[in-house]
């Protein structure tokens, strides 16, 4: 058997023998949470690609140029510093804090040139922050918008790279979505370069993926639809990763949905990670409708419900939901939850 077919476990960390890291300052205009902000890219506690927390963050993806390590760091701005002047706002807001970048490997400069993008740059809440549309919002919602203003949604740009983990996490429970994600990227990965946390690792790129042998995705616990789902978006991957540099109003959407078995759950998740979109909502969720639905109604509601519900917000439902999910609301629970399945013995 060929070597690539039974590759060996990954190692615990990076190389810290690797070149010098490429290092740089983003500085946002006015209030900014790096935490906050890129959680939503992180696929449970044990992600081998993405770990954010305590201020900081560390992704390791592949670039055009080849893999990278990149580090994220939040200070706050203070003057006297080495760091180079923040830029005036156009939006007239002062400067907030700023984000240290550091980055490893063949691909770090490509990296480090998409961070700005990455951190939310771009993303725009002037609509959502006006008082008009403020006073439309819930107590509950405005409130943690007001305790949470420095949420921004991030846009990674790297379409193939989100869509794999979305399509694990089609009509399963959580814990067998996880459980594929880091059983691939720690069998058919490859090792992070730069001197990285314990078990952080490069995700499998399509070439990777297509080459995974039928009873490696059994023990990986997915199912056929699944995998023949990531095999067919591998064999256009480079075309998906074009989308990346198009903009929502190209209909990204409509484009991803083409590949037979991405619908438009999976294209929600994606463009939420990959463009920012602030007006998509996860369609076809198992909890979210009823989630939406008793904490906007105190009832339970299906998809066509929630979409009536959101429909005050039209523009900034993904803002809305994220909102929403910072006030603590908890549904209540009902019925039996949901085993995972296993796969390997099928």
């Amino acid at each position: 058997m060929p070597s690539s077919v039974h590759p060996s476990p990954l190692r615990a960390g990076g190389d810290p023998g690797t070149a010098p890291a490429v290092t740089s300052v983003w500085v946002a205009e006015g209030p900014y949470s790096l935490e906050s902000s890129l959680s939503v890219l992180q696929r449970g506690t044990h992600d081998p690609c993405t770990r954010v927390g305590r201020g900081e963050a560390w992704l390791c993806f592949s670039t055009a140029e080849g893999p990278a390590s990149l580090r994220l760091t939040q200070s706050s701005a203070s003057p006297g510093t080495a760091e180079p002047a923040p830029r005036p706002s156009p939006a007239g807001l002062s400067p907030g804090p700023q984000v240290r970048i550091r980055a490893w490997g063949p691909g770090a400069r490509a990296a480090v040139a998409g961070v700005p993008r990455l951190l939310g740059a771009g993303d725009d809440w002037s609509g959502f922050d006006e008082p008009a549309f403020r006073a439309t919002l819930p107590r509950a919602v405005d409130e943690a918008r007001r305790r949470n203003p420095g949420l921004r949604l991030p846009a990674t740009g790297r379409v193939f790279d989100a869509l794999v983990p979305a399509i694990l996490e089609q009509k399963v429970t959580v814990i067998e979505a996880r459980y594929a994600w880091r059983y691939l990227v720690r069998r058919f990965g490859s090792p992070a370069p730069g001197p990285v946390p314990e078990g952080m690792a490069i995700a499998p790129d399509a070439h990777a993926l297509r080459r995974v042998p039928s009873w490696e995705w059994h023990a990986a616990r997915v199912d056929a639809k699944r995998s023949t789902t990531i095999l067919r978006a591998a064999e256009v991957a480079a075309g998906l990763d074009r989308l990346g540099a198009q903009t929502l109003a190209d209909g990204v959407s409509a484009k991803l949905q083409t590949v037979p078995g991405i619908g438009p759950w999976t294209a929600a998740e994606v463009l939420q990670r990959t463009h920012g979109d602030p007006d998509s909502v996860s369609v076809g969720d198992f909890h979210l409708a009823a989630w939406v639905g008793y904490a906007l109604t105190g009832r339970k509601t299906d998809d066509a419900g929630m979409l009536r519900l959101l429909e005050p917000w039209s523009g900034h439902r993904q803002r809305f939901v994220r909102m929403l999910g910072l006030t603590g609301f908890r549904k209540p629970s009902f019925g039996p939850r949901l085993a995972p399945t296993d796969h390997r013995r099928r």
